[in-house]
């Protein structure tokens, strides 16, 4: 079968980063500049848009045929630019994406970052970022351009030449990339995932326009008014300034080091007068629940619709989608009672009415990003989601038999968690119990090795749990759990051996090998996580340790430290992916439009008389074949907008 490599150099008004491929190619001036393809290992050849060649019949062809294999680095930019270009959808059955096959061995999704971290020979030119700024983006009219607004090859032959050079070395860099990794081929699974990824981000999901556009203003005018309140109270030109504000609390006689949020919120509950009511002021003018709405706007294309929010195998760690642009991931939870109310006062522009009825405007703004999603007309959302996935993996991989019989009959692991802990009867641990409570901490801080650090960090102090419980807690939870404790260290103890020795290491369903400079987990599913250039080093713990070269901190690539917990996180939340990429496959293929999954959730767009949340719930209910009997349960809702139920 033929291999088509592609790069493309294109232009558009539109700001990529911000707004997305989508939006970028629905722009009236968008157009590819530049084509660069080789067939297979034959020679590279340009074909110069901008300039007014054309593209080949046989090209014209070729990237329709879903025979020929198309590949490129981020191919999802290719092909929607294409698809624009040529006025037709192009299918993703027929590409694939090179930066997921680097992203599945750990290494970084950009071109740059993989041929450097390989050690190419041939390696992305430097200039191309000037380049890209030059001739890709709309340009400041000045007296020496002569005032245009955008640069063309004829304005400087040189640079554009040195363009054409660097579109034909990213198709050389990609192919080397390809070349390298050839052993590592991306699993047919993973392949359709991603054809599905395509898909569901070539679909986007509908927003409602009116409440983006009525929310930027309500929280402009919210601002504008907590500003003058600010300045009114407190006689500051900028009372957003710290230090303005810090020496105008000085002069209250409050003095503080930080007014980070936290602080600021711990402040107000000891301040009174106009000290509370500033510091009140502050944290609705520190509220950031506009961005998502400014993002969604930046992003709408002409229909309506948003497209391009999932990354998939955005966390190269575990191989998770990661959200762009409106970051689905990191949605704001809602819990007004009146979420309709609120929804359709925004929408209606009654701000003056909003802030009578709700104690925040801000934090009911935040509150209603969510529901800016909406199914199209005569449909309706159905969103379904597992319950405790992660608990319920970790208990099947770890062998803990109390946990599988919970999740297999009533589930309520909170409970069943207190109980064990406590040797309470599950009966006396009500919803409002203490105990639930510190059942429940002990379940979201505990399952990865987290100590006294991870139940402070998860708000157990603030919860209501005391600081001299907090390690009894641990240490009563860790006894509760006495296979899970057990599998971490196994883990452990298994990776440090087969870095060691090269020889593979079995752990219940886990397998572990190192080879060619790499450390593979294999999963129950089949699929591998990837450990760069591992090697045994002594860690914080003061023992022998893995340490391994990884995306870290900033983004930079670095050597980064683990052990047996960390290790477990990775194989759990895994796993947990894998089951949902399953479950997402299963419900595609009985025919459900999805528009967006978040987390271990699914939302499918289906229209008013057909589709049944039942039949959803059920598919994702059905384990897949590798994880027979582990019990998996999903519940659901209906809703004419997207929100929590």
């Amino acid at each position: 079968m033929s291999r088509l490599s592609i790069d493309i150099e294109t232009y558009s008004s539109v700001d990529l980063v911000k707004a997305g491929v989508y939006a970028y190619t629905s722009a009236p001036d968008f157009e590819i500049l530049l084509f660069a393809y080789a067939y297979d290992e034959n020679e590279i050849t340009l074909v110069d848009i901008a300039s007014g060649e054309c593209l080949p019949e046989q090209i014209l062809r070729d990237v329709s045929d879903e025979r020929i294999i198309k590949t490129a680095f981020n191919a999802n930019f290719e092909r929607v630019c294409l698809s624009r270009h040529l006025r037709k959808s192009l299918s993703p059955v027929s590409w694939q994406c090179t930066a997921v096959q680097a992203a599945m061995l750990g290494l970084p999704r950009s071109l740059e970052g993989v041929a450097g971290v390989l050690g190419l020979t041939q390696q992305k030119m430097q200039e191309g970022k000037d380049l890209i700024k030059y001739f890709s983006i709309p340009c400041k009219p000045t007296k020496t351009n002569g005032g245009r607004t955008r640069n063309l090859p004829g304005h400087a032959p040189e640079k554009w030449q040195t363009f054409r050079n660097y579109c034909i070395r990213d198709v050389e860099v990609e192919r080397a990339i390809r070349s390298k990794l050839a052993a590592y081929p991306v699993q047919e699974n993973e392949q359709r995932l991603y054809v599905l990824d395509q898909q569901i981000n070539d679909r986007g999901v509908l927003v409602d326009r009116a409440l983006v556009s009525q929310a930027v203003s309500c929280d402009k005018a919210h601002t504008e008014t907590a500003m003058a309140q600010a300045q009114t109270l407190t006689g500051l030109a900028n009372p957003n300034s710290v230090a303005q504000l810090k020496a105008w609390l000085l002069t209250q006689g409050v003095e503080v080091e930080t007014l980070s949020k936290k602080s600021v919120a711990e402040l107000v509950k000891e301040a009174n007068g106009d000290v509370e009511a500033l510091l009140n002021l502050r944290m609705q003018l520190a509220k950031t629940s506009i961005k998502k709405y400014e993002a969604i706007q930046r992003a709408v294309c002409p229909d309506g619709r948003v497209r391009g929010m999932l990354q998939f195998y955005g966390a190269n760690r575990t191989g998770r989608w990661s959200g762009k642009i409106v970051q689905l991931q990191n949605l704001p939870q809602n819990h007004l009672p009146d979420l309709t109310l609120a929804r359709e006062l925004v929408k209606a522009g009654c701000f003056a009415e909003m802030e009578m009825l709700f104690e925040s405007v801000p934090h009911v703004l935040s509150e209603l990003i969510r529901t800016a999603f909406i199914p199209k007309p005569k449909h309706r959302f159905l969103v379904a989601d597992f319950s405790a996935i992660e608990a319920r993996v970790i208990a099947w991989l770890a062998g803990e038999s109390w946990r599988m019989e919970v999740f297999k009959t009533h589930g309520k692991i909170y409970e069943a968690s207190a109980s064990q802990m406590f040797k309470v009867p599950l009966e006396e641990i009500t919803k409002g119990s203490p105990l639930r409570q510190k059942g429940k901490i002990a379940e979201l801080a505990l399952g990865y090795g987290g100590s006294v650090g991870a139940l402070t960090a998860m708000g157990a102090v603030e919860m209501g749990v005391a600081a001299e419980e907090l390690q009894p807690l641990v240490t009563a939870w860790r006894a509760a759990n006495p296979n899970i404790t057990k599998f971490w260290w196994d883990i452990d103890r298994a990776a440090i051996k087969t870095v060691k020795e090269k020889t593979l290491q079995t752990v219940g369903k886990i397998e572990l090998h190192c080879y060619s400079g790499i450390l593979f987990v294999t999963l129950p599913s089949g699929r591998k996580l990837s450990y760069i250039k591992p090697r045994i080093e002594i860690n914080k713990f003061g023992r022998e340790g893995i340490t391994y070269e990884g995306i870290g901190e900033a983004k930079r690539w670095m050597r980064i430290d683990t052990y047996g917990p960390k290790l477990v996180e990775n194989i759990v939340q895994a796993t947990a992916r894998d089951i949902l990429a399953e479950a997402m496959l299963a419900v595609a293929g009985a025919g459900y439009d999805l528009v967006m999954h978040i987390h271990d959730e699914l939302i499918v767009e289906a229209p008013q008389d057909k589709g049944s949340l039942t039949e959803i719930c059920d598919l994702m209910s059905n384990a897949p074949a590798w994880a027979g009997e582990l019990p998996l349960r999903a519940d659901g809702y209906e809703c004419e907008y997207y929100r929590k139920d």
